[in-house]
């Protein structure tokens, strides 16, 4: 073929992205592969885009911790003692303000405000006012920046959890892991059981799909119970030798085909063979932790031990940015509290919050923390008043766009910091707002990229993660 034809339409068509392209949801499995973790990082990950980044990043891989269904912001971060004069009383309409509410709560007859029946007290040497239900992350707050005024415009939990991921509700768009990871493979995503008790939502693909771009750069799923990928091992009868022999003939068949007929899919097929090909070998070495101290497993604790926990992915985590991942996204399900919130969240917490606070504290004493980005955070958080009965030890909370809190640490966020304010009744931002993709903007940021032209042409538009509304980094939550 005419390389300028080529060219041409590698420029207009999806090839673009199937040749070069770079995403946030690429994990680097390519760090698995290495026989170091030095090696890995220097040589496995793949280089950027050309032209990229844009200016010298602070960031080279992001660990991004989704609790899904909504941490309850009031209950966690947002200390507000001063609700407990108004407990029991209806929301005043001026704070609700005639804004929408779910038709969850939308047929009660009253708006009873619920305060925290959970103490705060002072932390760090920042004084960050934190929940006693976090006390492990208590100890990493200087490290951390806390945002308190994230909001979004969806009110419902899979539009909500497609716009943190994509930039938008509407499916169909890539993954914030798809837009920054580079190739296969190069984006690795965890989904650990959770709780019995809890009440879960359902997780979809597209939190970690490609969308329009190729295939090449969907997120890699591994699973946390028997194998980690399903069919990589080799049937009975085929050895290394024979797989190794017939991947090349194979190999060889695909490059003839891309090189009549173009299709980005092919070099997707022949990655992934080869993906799978390496990790056969590779795979049982990441999880394999008889080399990590005694004092770094006491540190996450006894359910890093259990395959497909919340710990041993977060310790996973670790070991694969170690290896040269870019991107790792983890998954936890079951924070939907509606009702009996107090003992419900207790379980989210017991299950998670320690191992966020090691995987911070891991990555700190391995020197990791400094270049590496790690995000915390649901898709929206929870109301001031109570759905259904409320008592002094039981209530529930239903969803809120309205403002809630996300935190950050590493990869040239300003720790110790808290950006961000809410009124009176944790219902409206009153100080700072922070949109979805304003954060966005910043993650992208503090990965070298400028946002604005961070862009993929697709059906007439250019598209871009941060949408085609005005968005900005936070710039106060850069060291």
């Amino acid at each position: 073929m005419d390389p300028l034809i080529e060219f041409h339409r590698a420029q207009t068509r999806r090839q673009f992205f199937g040749q070069t392209g770079l995403r946030m949801g690429g994990v680097a499995l390519a760090g698995m592969l290495g026989d170091s973790a030095a090696s890995a990082a220097s040589s496995l990950v793949q280089p950027p885009l050309p032209g990229l980044p844009h200016f010298a990043p602070k960031a080279k891989r992001i660990i991004y911790l989704h609790m899904n269904g909504a941490p309850s912001q009031l209950d966690l971060w947002d200390h507000k003692p001063q609700l407990q004069q108004h407990y029991d009383k209806d929301l005043p309409d001026s704070i609700r303000n005639g804004q929408r509410i779910t038709t969850m709560t939308s047929g009660q007859a009253r708006f009873p405000v619920a305060p925290s029946m959970f103490k705060f007290a002072q932390h760090g040497q920042c004084g960050r006012f934190v929940s006693e239900l976090l006390p492990h992350t208590a100890k990493i707050v200087d490290e951390i920046a806390v945002i308190k005024s994230v909001h979004t415009s969806a009110i419902n939990h899979d539009p909500a959890c497609t716009f943190v991921m994509t930039g938008s509700e509407v499916p169909g768009k890539p993954s914030i892991g798809s837009w920054l990871s580079n190739d296969l493979p190069s984006f690795v995503v965890f989904t650990p059981t959770f709780p019995a008790a809890s009440q879960a939502q359902a997780l979809f693909t597209r939190m970690w799909s490609s969308g329009f771009l190729p295939t090449k750069y969907t997120g890699v799923a591994l699973r946390g119970q028997g194998d980690p990928v399903l069919y990589v091992k080799n049937p009975p009868g085929v050895d290394p030798t024979d797989r190794r022999t017939m991947l090349d003939a194979l190999n060889k068949l695909n490059g003839i085909n891309h090189q009549r007929i173009g299709d980005p899919e092919i070099q997707t097929r022949i990655a992934q063979y080869e993906m799978a090909f390496r990790m056969q070998s590779s795979v049982p070495e990441l999880t394999d932790l008889s080399k990590e101290s005694k004092a770094t497993l006491e540190m996450y604790g006894d359910d890093v031990h259990r395959s497909g926990s919340f710990t041993h992915s977060a310790i996973m985590a670790r070991r694969l940015i170690e290896r040269g991942t870019r991107v790792v996204q983890i998954l936890h399900r079951g924070w939907d509290q509606h009702n009996n919130l107090p003992k419900l969240i207790r379980g989210q917490v017991e299950d998670s919050e320690r191992a966020c606070a090691a995987l911070v504290m891991d990555l700190k004493q391995r020197g990791l923390l400094q270049d590496t980005l790690v995000v915390w955070g649901g898709e929206f958080g929870r109301t001031v008043y109570s759905q259904g009965t409320l008592t002094k030890d039981n209530y529930g909370r239903d969803h809120h766009p309205r403002c809630f809190t996300m935190w950050m640490a590493g990869g040239g966020v300003q720790g110790g910091i808290e950006y961000g304010e809410t009124d009176d009744f944790s219902y409206n931002v009153a100080k700072d707002p922070v949109h979805i993709n304003d954060l966005n903007a910043t993650i992208l940021h503090l990965m070298g990229i400028d946002h604005r032209k961070f862009t993929f042409k697709f059906q007439g538009l250019d598209q871009r993660l941060t949408g085609v509304e005005e968005h900005h980094p936070v710039k106060a939550l850069l060291a």
